[in-house]
């Protein structure tokens, strides 16, 4: 179904895990905020309406999908982004949209095909 080059950097269930991860728009932000920036769980958490604990699981679902690394620094727990897991997701959404493209481009000349002759 993929190309073989996304085959190999991602399995469908990562690809499950990432566009579920991404899907809420909290987590998005967090995954966005950490690309330009790493960031503490309480930094994060300060600029939430919800508990700590809350922010907290969103990250988990980020590290399961690969978007974001917890590195330990002292105390702190210090997330940042992965930029090569968007990148592979990217790539994948690109893959589809030359499928699609593709596909609407062969319709798109069997419409403009003179109809056959009665």
């Amino acid at each position: 179904m993929y190309n073989q080059m996304v085959v190999q950097e991602i399995s469908d269930e990562q690809v499950n895990r990432i566009f579920r991860a991404l899907a809420d728009a909290t987590r998005r932000d967090i995954v966005r905020r950490t690309l330009s920036s790493e960031a503490s769980i309480s930094e994060l958490a300060k600029d939430y309406e919800m508990s700590f604990a809350a922010v907290q699981k969103h990250v988990a679902v980020l590290e399961a999908a690969d978007l974001v690394a917890r590195i330990p620094r002292g105390r702190e727990r210090i997330i940042r982004g992965n930029p090569d897991t968007i990148r592979r997701a990217r790539e994948l959404l690109g893959h589809f949209e030359q499928i699609w493209r593709g596909r609407i481009d062969r319709l798109d000349a069997l419409l403009a095909e003179d109809p056959p002759a009665r």
